[in-house]
C-alpha cells in the first residue's frame, strides 16, 4: 500500500485513540484496518531504514540520554530548544530513577514502543498500566516552526504519550516505523543508536491489549 493511501486512511478512518495515557487502535473494522495497514507498509519499509546505523545529532550541543533495558541499551538525544517542558520533565524524573524497573507496556510492531509507566513496575496493577503517571501534568509543545514538528513521527522519534490535549506525564513512545499521526503529541527527541533494542522490544509478541509477553524493561536511565 503507498504513503499516500495510507495518510487518506489515517485521516479518513483512524481513530488513534488515548485512554488512560495509553494509545489505542479503534476496534472498530475501520479501526483493525488501519492497523494492518500500518502493519503491511512496515513490512513494505526499505531494509536500510531497519539496521541500527547510528543517527547523526540534530544539534551537537543538546543533551543525550540512554535508556539501558533488557534488550540492548537505547541512546536519544534530547531537544530542549522545541520543547523545553518535556526535555526538563523527562530528565528530572530520570534523575530521581523515576524510570527505573519501568516496562514498555505497550507494543505495536510496525508504530510505535511506549513506557514509562511507574504502574507497571508492580505485576499486581497490570489492569491499570497505561494509566499511570508522575502525579502532576504539562502542556502540550506543538510549534510548527520546530524542525521536530516539520519532520513529524518518523523512526526513532521520542514522543509524550497522553490522555488528551495538555496531559503530559511521564508515559513516552518510540516510533518504531515512519507513520502520519495528526502532531497531537509533543515530539522530544529521538534515538541515536539503539534501534535495533526497538526493533526488538516492537517484534516481541503481545496479547489482545498489545502487552508484550515478555517483559521489556527500562533497568535504568544514563544521563
Amino acid at each position: 500500500m503507498n504513503k499516500e493511501l495510507i495518510k487518506w486512511i489515517v485521516s479518513a478512518v483512524a481513530l488513534v485513540g488515548l485512554f488512560g495515557g495509553a494509545y489505542y487502535f479503534s476496534t472498530s473494522s475501520s479501526g483493525q484496518a488501519l492497523q494492518n495497514s500500518l502493519t503491511g507498509a512496515a513490512s513494505n519499509t526499505s531494509m536500510a531504514q531497519a539496521t541500527s546505523t547510528p543517527v547523526a545529532m540534530d544539534n551537537p550541543t543538546d543533551p543525550t540520554v540512554t535508556l539501558v533495558t533488557n534488550f540492548g541499551d537505547i541512546k536519544m538525544e534530547l531537544f530542549p530548544s522545541d520543547a523545553p517542558l518535556a526535555v526538563a520533565n523527562f530528565l528530572k524524573l530520570a534523575k530521581s530513577g523515576f524510570y527505573d524497573g519501568t516496562k514498555f507496556h505497550r507494543v505495536i510492531k510496525g508504530f510505535m514502543i511506549q513506557g514509562g509507566d511507574p504502574l507497571s513496575k508492580d505485576e499486581t496493577l497490570q489492569a491499570r498500566w497505561g494509566t499511570g503517571g508522575p502525579g502532576y501534568s504539562f502542556n502540550d509543545e506543538l510549534n510548527p516552526s520546530t524542525k521536530s514538528y516539520q519532520r513529524g513521527y518518523v523512526r526513532g522519534t521520542l514522543a509524550m504519550a497522553n490522555a488528551g490535549p495538555n496531559t503530559n506525564g511521564s508515559q513516552f513512545f518510540i516510533m518504531h516505523q515512519d507513520t502520519p499521526l495528526q502532531p497531537l503529541y509533543t515530539i522530544f527527541g529521538k534515538v541515536l543508536s539503539g534501534m535495533d533494542a526497538v526493533d526488538a522490544i516492537a517484534n516481541l509478541p503481545v496479547n489482545s491489549n498489545d502487552r508484550p509477553l515478555q517483559d521489556a524493561t527500562v533497568e535504568k536511565v544514563e544521563l
